[in-house]
Protein backbone atom coordinates (compact mmCIF):
# COMPACT_ATOMS: atom_id res chain seq x y z
CA UNK A 1 0.00 0.00 0.00
CA UNK A 2 1.21 3.37 -1.01
CA UNK A 3 2.04 5.64 1.50
CA UNK A 4 1.08 8.34 -0.48
CA UNK A 5 -2.37 7.60 -1.84
CA UNK A 6 -3.23 10.85 -3.60
CA UNK A 7 -0.40 12.07 -4.33
CA UNK A 8 2.45 11.84 -7.04
CA UNK A 9 6.34 11.08 -6.53
CA UNK A 10 8.39 14.00 -8.26
CA UNK A 11 11.95 13.90 -8.74
CA UNK A 12 14.05 16.78 -7.71
CA UNK A 13 17.45 16.92 -7.58
CA UNK A 14 18.20 16.34 -3.22
CA UNK A 15 14.92 13.32 -3.36
CA UNK A 16 11.76 12.00 -4.35
CA UNK A 17 9.03 14.18 -2.64
CA UNK A 18 5.30 14.05 -2.65
CA UNK A 19 2.86 16.38 -5.12
CA UNK A 20 -0.44 16.46 -4.51
CA UNK A 21 -2.42 15.20 -7.36
CA UNK A 22 -4.63 18.36 -7.25
CA UNK A 23 -1.43 20.71 -7.93
CA UNK A 24 -0.42 18.79 -10.53
CA UNK A 25 -4.18 18.40 -12.42
CA UNK A 26 -4.16 22.26 -11.97
CA UNK A 27 -0.98 23.27 -14.29
CA UNK A 28 -1.15 20.20 -16.49
CA UNK A 29 -1.70 21.07 -20.37
CA UNK A 30 -0.90 24.97 -19.82
CA UNK A 31 1.73 27.04 -20.98
CA UNK A 32 2.40 28.95 -17.49
CA UNK A 33 4.14 28.05 -14.70
CA UNK A 34 2.75 26.74 -11.67
CA UNK A 35 2.83 29.35 -8.74
CA UNK A 36 5.02 28.74 -5.90
CA UNK A 37 1.84 28.15 -3.70
CA UNK A 38 1.11 24.92 -5.53
CA UNK A 39 4.11 22.74 -5.76
CA UNK A 40 6.66 23.14 -2.39
CA UNK A 41 9.96 25.25 -2.99
CA UNK A 42 12.13 22.51 -4.62
CA UNK A 43 14.08 22.45 -8.03
CA UNK A 44 12.13 19.78 -10.15
CA UNK A 45 14.67 17.78 -12.66
CA UNK A 46 14.20 18.67 -16.10
CA UNK A 47 14.50 15.94 -19.12
CA UNK A 48 16.43 18.29 -21.29
CA UNK A 49 20.11 16.82 -22.19
CA UNK A 50 22.88 18.53 -20.60
CA UNK A 51 25.61 20.57 -22.72
CA UNK A 52 28.23 17.39 -22.85
CA UNK A 53 25.91 14.52 -22.55
CA UNK A 54 26.30 12.08 -25.86
CA UNK A 55 22.69 12.90 -26.75
CA UNK A 56 23.01 17.27 -27.07
CA UNK A 57 24.56 17.60 -30.13
CA UNK A 58 25.83 20.92 -31.50
CA UNK A 59 23.87 23.07 -32.94
CA UNK A 60 24.55 24.51 -36.13
CA UNK A 61 24.20 28.31 -36.82
CA UNK A 62 21.27 29.82 -37.45
CA UNK A 63 22.75 31.76 -40.58
CA UNK A 64 23.97 28.68 -42.02
CA UNK A 65 21.74 26.82 -44.58
CA UNK A 66 20.87 23.09 -44.36
CA UNK A 67 19.65 20.36 -46.83
CA UNK A 68 18.45 16.90 -46.30
CA UNK A 69 22.24 15.37 -46.19
CA UNK A 70 23.59 17.51 -43.39
CA UNK A 71 23.74 16.22 -40.45
CA UNK A 72 24.88 16.90 -36.48
CA UNK A 73 28.53 16.03 -36.87
CA UNK A 74 28.50 18.67 -40.17
CA UNK A 75 30.81 21.85 -39.35
CA UNK A 76 29.46 25.22 -40.09
CA UNK A 77 28.27 24.78 -43.13
CA UNK A 78 28.87 27.76 -46.05
CA UNK A 79 27.43 28.51 -49.58
CA UNK A 80 29.64 28.12 -52.70
CA UNK A 81 31.10 31.75 -53.59
CA UNK A 82 29.01 33.13 -56.54
CA UNK A 83 30.62 32.61 -60.03
CA UNK A 84 30.63 35.31 -63.06
CA UNK A 85 28.89 34.56 -65.79
CA UNK A 86 32.03 33.56 -67.91
CA UNK A 87 33.52 31.34 -65.23
CA UNK A 88 33.24 27.91 -65.20
CA UNK A 89 30.93 26.37 -62.73
CA UNK A 90 31.87 24.79 -59.79
CA UNK A 91 30.72 20.70 -59.65
CA UNK A 92 29.58 20.82 -56.38
CA UNK A 93 26.69 23.16 -57.53
CA UNK A 94 25.50 20.56 -59.04
CA UNK A 95 26.69 17.43 -58.12
CA UNK A 96 24.30 16.90 -55.06
CA UNK A 97 26.84 16.44 -52.62
CA UNK A 98 25.83 17.94 -48.91
CA UNK A 99 26.20 21.42 -47.59
CA UNK A 100 28.91 19.77 -44.98
CA UNK A 101 31.56 18.31 -47.60
CA UNK A 102 31.88 21.89 -49.28
CA UNK A 103 32.96 23.12 -45.79
CA UNK A 104 36.27 20.39 -45.65
CA UNK A 105 39.22 20.85 -45.91
CA UNK A 106 41.39 17.96 -48.12
CA UNK A 107 44.88 17.27 -47.39
CA UNK A 108 47.02 16.11 -50.82
CA UNK A 109 50.29 14.59 -50.35
CA UNK A 110 52.28 11.60 -50.92
CA UNK A 111 52.01 8.18 -49.25
CA UNK A 112 55.30 6.67 -47.31
CA UNK A 113 57.07 3.57 -48.24
CA UNK A 114 55.98 0.76 -46.34
CA UNK A 115 58.24 -0.94 -43.57
CA UNK A 116 57.45 -4.22 -45.30
CA UNK A 117 59.30 -5.19 -48.37
CA UNK A 118 56.61 -4.51 -50.97
CA UNK A 119 56.88 -2.22 -53.58
CA UNK A 120 57.27 1.23 -53.54
CA UNK A 121 54.54 1.90 -56.21
CA UNK A 122 52.54 4.31 -54.05
CA UNK A 123 55.24 6.72 -53.61
CA UNK A 124 54.48 7.67 -57.04
CA UNK A 125 51.01 8.39 -56.69
CA UNK A 126 49.46 11.29 -54.85
CA UNK A 127 47.04 10.68 -52.46
CA UNK A 128 44.03 12.87 -51.43
CA UNK A 129 41.80 12.28 -47.47
CA UNK A 130 39.63 14.54 -45.50
CA UNK A 131 40.38 16.01 -42.37
CA UNK A 132 39.32 14.35 -39.35
CA UNK A 133 36.26 16.74 -37.58
CA UNK A 134 36.57 17.76 -34.28
CA UNK A 135 32.75 17.18 -33.80
CA UNK A 136 33.20 13.74 -35.55
CA UNK A 137 32.17 12.32 -32.26
CA UNK A 138 35.30 9.80 -33.20
CA UNK A 139 35.59 7.25 -30.12
CA UNK A 140 38.31 4.72 -29.46
CA UNK A 141 38.12 1.90 -27.33
CA UNK A 142 41.20 1.74 -24.45
CA UNK A 143 41.63 -2.03 -24.43
CA UNK A 144 41.20 -3.14 -27.86
CA UNK A 145 41.98 -0.18 -29.49
CA UNK A 146 39.15 -0.63 -31.95
CA UNK A 147 37.73 3.05 -33.56
CA UNK A 148 34.81 4.36 -34.45
CA UNK A 149 33.47 8.15 -36.21
CA UNK A 150 30.36 9.86 -36.87
CA UNK A 151 31.81 11.15 -39.98
CA UNK A 152 31.42 8.94 -43.29
CA UNK A 153 34.71 10.85 -45.06
CA UNK A 154 37.14 10.16 -42.23
CA UNK A 155 37.94 6.93 -44.17
CA UNK A 156 37.75 8.25 -48.01
CA UNK A 157 40.84 8.61 -49.75
CA UNK A 158 41.28 9.31 -53.55
CA UNK A 159 44.57 8.83 -55.58
CA UNK A 160 45.97 10.96 -58.33
CA UNK A 161 49.06 10.36 -61.15
CA UNK A 162 50.29 14.21 -60.02
CA UNK A 163 50.05 16.79 -57.38
CA UNK A 164 48.07 18.96 -60.29
CA UNK A 165 45.33 16.77 -60.82
CA UNK A 166 44.83 16.27 -57.49
CA UNK A 167 44.77 20.72 -57.06
CA UNK A 168 42.11 21.02 -60.22
CA UNK A 169 39.94 18.40 -58.89
CA UNK A 170 39.80 19.90 -54.92
CA UNK A 171 39.58 23.09 -56.63
CA UNK A 172 36.55 22.14 -58.84
CA UNK A 173 34.65 21.08 -56.24
CA UNK A 174 35.17 23.19 -54.11
CA UNK A 175 36.96 22.24 -51.53
CA UNK A 176 39.89 23.88 -49.22
CA UNK A 177 42.97 22.36 -49.90
CA UNK A 178 46.35 22.03 -48.38
CA UNK A 179 49.49 20.71 -49.65
CA UNK A 180 52.24 18.25 -47.75
CA UNK A 181 55.59 18.15 -49.20
CA UNK A 182 57.07 14.51 -49.38
CA UNK A 183 60.38 14.12 -47.15
CA UNK A 184 62.78 12.61 -49.59
CA UNK A 185 65.62 10.38 -48.66
CA UNK A 186 68.74 11.41 -50.54
CA UNK A 187 70.47 7.99 -51.46
CA UNK A 188 74.73 8.40 -52.62
CA UNK A 189 76.60 5.64 -54.24
CA UNK A 190 78.54 3.30 -52.19
CA UNK A 191 81.56 1.45 -53.49
CA UNK A 192 82.73 -1.53 -52.30
CA UNK A 193 85.65 0.25 -50.59
CA UNK A 194 83.81 2.56 -48.26
CA UNK A 195 83.66 -0.97 -45.85
CA UNK A 196 87.16 -0.18 -45.33
CA UNK A 197 87.01 4.00 -44.62
CA UNK A 198 88.50 4.77 -41.44
CA UNK A 199 86.30 6.02 -39.16
CA UNK A 200 87.09 8.08 -36.28
CA UNK A 201 84.46 6.83 -33.95
CA UNK A 202 83.07 3.32 -32.82
CA UNK A 203 81.85 1.12 -36.02
CA UNK A 204 78.55 0.16 -35.82
CA UNK A 205 79.13 -2.94 -37.74
CA UNK A 206 82.33 -4.46 -37.81
CA UNK A 207 82.95 -5.77 -40.98
CA UNK A 208 86.53 -6.65 -40.86
CA UNK A 209 86.05 -10.03 -38.77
Amino acid sequence: MSLFPASRMVLTRQALLPVPRSALLRFKGTTSSPSPLEIPNHSVATATPAANSVTAFPETEPEAPSDFATSAYSPTNVIPVQRGENDALDAASISGAPLDLQARTVRIYKPSKAATQSGNWNERQWRMDWDVLSRGHRWENPLMGWQSSGDSMQGTHIFFKSREDAVAFAEKQGYKWLIQEPNERAFRAKTYSANFFHSPKELKIIRTK
